[in-house]
């Protein structure tokens, strides 16, 4: 029915568009532009139906036309662009990925054009590895590291392309088997100083939370090695990460991917340690405390803590004594329908223990192992990890011997 409805006002859009493309008339182009690209982003229908009844080469036609020195023009393809192949990246040719570089090349100080531009990028990398692949080969992270910097003070510019560099890491093509997400992380902090770039960046924006959840967000998913995590804190990642947690703990959602971006440099034991000299976990709790009604702040606090107290006695009896546990087990009161609250909760109390006995009784006396059992009965991904958490607490476990072996003559 909607395909049926649209059908009509789509093609006559799509032929208006050819014939003044076709007879050079810019004005009128820009004209059908506008209206094509208003019924792009009506519907997905819309778009599925444009692109069945050849919009594509149309807008490539009207690019090349507006190339030939009409930036407004441009930005209007660039647009109507964006709003086709949202949702359908298999569109995008070789021949529209080499236009669509040469143009942001060539209008690298147009703050709007470059939006438009790396938004087409994102849609056109979102679940589509070879388009990723073959952008990056094309030159595209340099494009976007450099766009933060030229444009470091523009908060259009930097989240969009944010957005691009954390595409640029995802796994998300069902087609492919193995991608290259680790490899182009590697690239943009390796051959485009991408850590240091966001670093500064988030220098430029004290008062703008959002731009701020952008950039931490975008810091968490480069963290994927080693050394990444300690250069974080080199580069004076570490003090920015936690003056922001102090400064702006009202703020939820900045809260989150602060607390996700410490998570991942928390991989590294040297940073672990730097962290919680820095006052680290007293922040998360207090963190946890204010936001306890969001499973997602709760989640991502349990998991920092988790990552922070694995290995690392010393650190446990500073978030135990800092009120770490117990903030953890109010989590898990507030949210017993939250998996990921209750996973995590569950491994930051079995880390807590598994090296420092000596709080056992202390988390039990808290109430830890009635919302152990809860969350093992409620959810089938927590039983793993609660049943080693109730161990490692000294409680009475039933483990089960999923396979003996004893059939087909396998055990003697």
């Amino acid at each position: 029915m909607m395909l049926q409805a649209t059908e009509p006002h789509t093609g006559q859009a799509l032929e208006d568009l050819q014939e003044s493309v076709a007879c050079c008339r810019p004005q009128e182009v820009s004209v059908q532009l506008a209206r094509f690209c208003e019924q792009c982003k009506q519907h997905r229908a819309c778009r599925f139906l444009a692109a069945q009844k050849g919009a594509y080469p149309i807008l490539l036609a009207a690019w090349k036309l507006a190339a030939a020195g009409d930036q407004g023009l441009v930005l209007q393809v660039l647009n109507a662009l964006s709003a086709l192949i949202d949702g359908q990246p298999d569109l995008l040719d070789t021949q529209g990925l080499k236009l669509l570089m040469a143009t942001l090349a060539q209008n690298a100080d147009a703050t709007d054009l470059i939006c438009t531009g790396i938004r087409c990028i994102r849609h056109a990398c979102l679940k589509h590895e070879q388009n990723r692949q073959n952008l990056v080969k094309a030159g595209v992270l340099p494009l976007l590291t450099g766009a933060i910097t030229r444009h470091s003070h523009c908060a259009d510019v930097v989240r969009e392309a944010c957005w691009g560099l954390r595409i640029m890491t995802f796994d998300d093509d069902i087609r492919v088997p193995f991608g290259h997400a680790h490899d182009h992380a590697k690239m943009i902090v390796q051959e485009n100083k991408g850590l240091k770039v966001l670093i500064e960046a988030a220098k430029a924006f004290p008062d703008n939370p959002s731009i701020l959840s952008e950039l931490c967000s975008t810091l968490s998913r480069l963290a994927v090695r080693n050394e990444f995590c300690q250069e974080v804190v080199d580069l004076g990642g570490l003090g920015v990460l936690m003056a922001l947690l102090a400064d702006c703990i009202d703020h939820q959602d900045l809260v989150k991917q602060v607390l996700s971006a410490l998570r991942a440099i928390a991989g590294n034991d040297d940073v672990k340690d730097a962290i919680v000299r820095a006052g680290g976990t007293e922040c998360i709790v207090a963190a946890m405390t204010q936001h306890l009604a969001s499973p997602q702040v709760c989640e991502q606090s349990c998991a920092a803590l988790c990552v922070l107290a694995l290995r690392k006695p010393e650190n446990s009896q500073v978030i135990v004594e800092g009120g770490g546990a117990l903030a953890a087990l109010e989590a898990m009161k507030a949210h017993p329908k939250e998996a990921g609250v209750q996973k995590q909760a569950c491994m930051l109390i079995r880390n807590l223990v598994a090296r420092s006995q000596a709080f056992s009784q202390l988390i039990l006396d808290l109430g830890a192992e009635a919302l152990i059992v809860q969350a093992r009965v409620a959810h089938r991904d927590c039983e793993d990890v609660a049943k080693a958490a109730l161990r490692d607490l000294g409680c009475h476990v039933e483990l089960r011997e999923l396979w003996t072996g004893q059939k087909g003559n396998l055990a003697p």
